[in-house]
């Protein structure tokens, strides 16, 4: 079982940034692939990047490429996602997830197994 809890979450004007933590619970936090996903009201939850658990690499949803960063610090049992360049379309709820592992890609919502409650990013003027 592991658990998560996201923070970092806030208003900030377009053009700003924002780092998003999730802090990691339980079983061998190395062991898990880990993303990030986010949720628009009226829109399903969205991909927006993960960093897997073998090797180390990172994916991306195109509308984030360039501005979005995801790392993990073992040490610490947390990842984070800095977040640069913020438009008024990045607003929504982000959600942390841990992935057992086992999976042909780590881009979808069905290939996580633990969620956190998720932080509210707003972008606005």
């Amino acid at each position: 079982q592991v658990q998560l809890v996201e923070s970092g979450g806030g208003l900030v004007r377009p053009g700003g940034s924002l780092r998003l933590s999730c802090a990691a619970s339980g079983r061998s936090f190395s062991a898990y692939s880990m993303g990030w996903f986010r949720q628009a009201p009226g829109k399903e939850r969205e991909f927006v990047a993960t960093k897997t658990s073998s090797l180390g690499s990172t994916y991306y949803t195109d509308s984030v490429k360039g501005r979005f960063t995801i790392s993990r610090d073992a040490a610490k049992n947390t990842v984070y996602l800095q977040m640069n360049s913020l438009k008024p379309e990045d607003t929504a709820v982000y959600y942390c997830a841990a992935s057992s592992g086992g999976r042909a890609s780590y881009l979808n919502v069905r290939d996580y197994d633990y969620w956190g409650q998720g932080t509210q990013v707003t972008v606005s003027s």
